[in-house]
């Protein structure tokens, strides 16, 4: 099966061993040598309307995903954490 990544931004990511709602895919980590996409990126949303800062971004390895459906995709994280950015501090 093949997806654009507009396709794939439509669809809700659910880890399974939690039943987590992570969100939607906002961004792609592609590797430019093999031209394959290594994780996805969901961007944390906001605490309290912005004003206490934002969520942690949550990355998705490819590896872990289970299946791709029709309105999500569900993922197992083989260590049972979820992988997280913290906000870049610009400051």
């Amino acid at each position: 099966m093949i997806c654009s990544l507009d396709e794939l931004r439509r669809k809700e990511v659910i880890d399974l061993k939690t039943g987590e709602r992570l969100g939607f895919i906002d961004d792609i980590e592609v590797n430019i040598k093999s031209g394959a996409a290594e994780r996805f990126i969901i961007y944390g949303g906001a605490r309290f309307f912005g004003i206490f800062g934002k969520e942690d971004d949550v990355t998705v390895k490819c590896s872990d995903i289970r299946v791709v459906g029709r309105e999500v995709i569900l993922v197992e994280h083989s260590d049972g954490n979820i992988d997280t950015l913290s906000p870049k501090n610009d400051g």
